[in-house]
């Protein structure tokens, strides 16, 4: 089967610019006290359930698998660059990341108790968003949870330069109610939602939806 151009113009971005990619990070800490608040919301929900393991989604260079883990998640990191991947498991050297495709994942139907995809949406075309969320519903246990972060709007960024490379692909801001829309034609619904202000270096404003595949559904 012939890779979406997309994967593939994201995945090379990224192994291209992983190394100081996660220099930055080590250096910055983007979430806000607000964000903090949605992640240990969406962690104490998973502890409540007691299910089992959670998913970060292009998990980049780990950060966020890695405060999962800090909030008493079971936590794997899964992304689509092996530079990325392997950065975090040299960065993370406790913690058990996976090279992969959050729109074709390698896990078995019902098998998570949690996804969190921060900030990895934003390079699908949206129009293929109802797709990605169907497999997101497909490997969410019933009565898991599932944490998305995006940035607001509704327009597509062409991306040339990051970090100090060249590079070559999309990103797009996006409605938070149609975003919620298309997860709800997944079977996953929206429990919650947050829209912020942009803190420091963001030009726009930045959502958070909080969701749960409801129990008793399974695969669709």
């Amino acid at each position: 089967m012939t890779e979406p151009p997309h994967l593939s113009a994201t995945r090379a971005a990224y192994d291209t610019v992983a190394a100081d990619y996660a220099k930055l990070q080590r250096t910055e800490n983007p979430e806000t006290p607000l964000d903090l608040a949605m992640l240990d919301a969406f962690a104490g929900l998973v502890r409540t359930a007691d299910a089992g393991q959670v998913a970060d989604l292009g998990c980049g260079p780990g950060r966020i698998t890695a405060h999962l883990h800090s909030l008493r998640l079971p936590a794997l990191g899964i992304d689509l660059s092996p530079a990325m991947v392997a950065t975090a498991r040299q960065t993370y050297p406790g913690l058990r990341f996976e090279v992969g495709s959050m729109a074709r994942l390698s896990l078995a139907d019902d098998s998570l108790a949690g996804i969190v995809a921060w900030y990895s949406i934003i390079h699908t075309p949206p129009a293929l968003l109802p797709e990605l969320f169907a497999e997101f519903q497909r490997v969410l246990a019933s009565g898991g949870h599932l944490l998305l972060g995006f940035q607001v709007g509704n327009e597509r960024l062409h991306i040339a330069h990051g970090y100090g490379h060249s590079v070559s692909l999309d990103a797009y801001r996006l409605p938070p109610d149609d975003v919620a829309e298309f997860l709800s034609r997944a079977g996953l619904l929206v429990q919650a939602r947050m829209v912020r202000e942009p803190a420091a270096r963001e030009k726009t404003q930045q959502a958070r939806l909080l969701g749960h595949k409801p129990a008793g559904r399974t695969r669709r």
